[in-house]
């Protein structure tokens, strides 16, 4: 839920996950929490963000195999799989960094 401030046009102001005086209260999926958050000069739109962030950490994983410090294999199966069907989508869109490797080197 989010907490809403509305202009004197009606339309969302700002958005708080905490309560605000004179504000409403307004489902997550609410289309206007939605426009809100996409807005064009707003902040990215957290499913942007998420994947920005998804990207990093996947970088901060090949980082720590490079490095010897985990191995592809102390993950859990289902992470590994999502790790790799990743980096296959990467390597065919020509963006992926290759830290691990051929397929020969994973065990």
């Amino acid at each position: 839920m989010f907490h809403v401030i509305r202009n004197s046009e009606g339309v969302i102001d700002s958005i708080s996950r905490h309560p605000q005086g004179g504000g409403e209260v307004l489902d997550d999926r609410h289309p206007e929490i939605r426009a809100f958050l996409a807005a064009p000069g707003s902040e990215p739109a957290f499913t942007e963000m998420d994947a920005d962030f998804v990207r990093v950490i996947e970088d901060v994983i090949d980082t720590l195999i490079k490095n010897n410090v985990i191995r592809l294999t102390d993950l859990p199966v289902v992470a590994q799989k999502k790790l790799m069907k990743r980096k296959g989508v990467r390597n065919k869109l020509g963006g992926a960094l290759d830290l691990l490797g051929g397929d020969d080197l994973i065990l």
